[in-house]
């Protein structure tokens, strides 16, 4: 079973930083994109950045030129570095794994269960 781990979420000051990590682990042999979303209280999920396997990246207007992402193929691991943060960007954050492929079968999409980041004023 594949199984995506965050970490780095926390509390943090208006214009202060943030470096999130997201884990994939179970005989994985391939993974297709992946990304990071945001749901803040009582809104939907929404897409932060995306980041294909060859390195190609998409990022939300509300975020571009203060976050970005990255991954490590070798590790299954896709981060997002967070600077100039405001307190807009409060909310959970979750990771996602497309086209996931292990020695067993094939997963179209997996999702980690969500790191929360808190942006005080």
């Amino acid at each position: 079973q594949v199984q995506l781990v965050e970490s780095g979420g926390g509390l943090v000051q208006a214009g202060g930083s943030l470096r999130l990590s997201c884990a994939a682990s179970g005989s994985i042999l391939r993974i297709g994109a992946m990304g990071w979303y945001l749901q803040a209280p009582g809104k939907q999920r929404e897409l932060v950045a995306a980041i294909t396997s060859g390195g190609s990246t998409n990022y939300a207007d509300s975020v571009k030129g203060r976050f970005t992402i990255s991954r490590d193929n070798a590790k299954n691991t896709v981060y997002l570095q967070m600077n100039s943060l405001k307190p807009e960007d409060t909310a959970v954050y979750y990771c996602n794994a497309e086209g996931v492929v292990t020695g067993l079968r094939g997963y179209l999409e997996v999702w980690g269960q969500g790191t929360l980041v808190t942006v005080s004023s």
